[in-house]
């Protein structure tokens, strides 16, 4: 049986979206894997969900509080651009 401590209930009043378009299913799934396999260091803090549709890649954020969202965000969006730059420099050679 599992059990519940304060800090597992609380509200997760702060949240964010983004979406990318990267222009291919491929491109964004690639992304998407990449990404994936980063979890979130505090997940009783913060919660990420990510999905790919269209070419795009959407991700929702939700965290208890303000500071804890910006770090998670942000370390985010550093790794994605990190993934961007590697499929615009390379992207055109690689096969999979």
């Amino acid at each position: 049986m599992a059990s519940t401590t304060p800090h597992s209930q609380q509200p997760w009043e702060f949240s964010c979206d983004m979406e990318m378009d990267f222009g291919s299913e491929e491109n964004a799934s690639i992304v998407y894997a990449a990404l994936a396999v980063d979890k979130e260091l505090q997940p009783d803090k913060v919660k990420r969900g990510m999905s790919v549709s269209d070419g795009k890649l959407s991700v929702h954020f939700e965290a208890t509080e303000a500071r804890f969202l910006r770090a998670s965000f942000s370390a985010f969006v550093d790794v994605l651009t990190l993934a961007t730059k590697t499929i615009e420099e390379f992207g055109q050679e690689m096969k999979l």
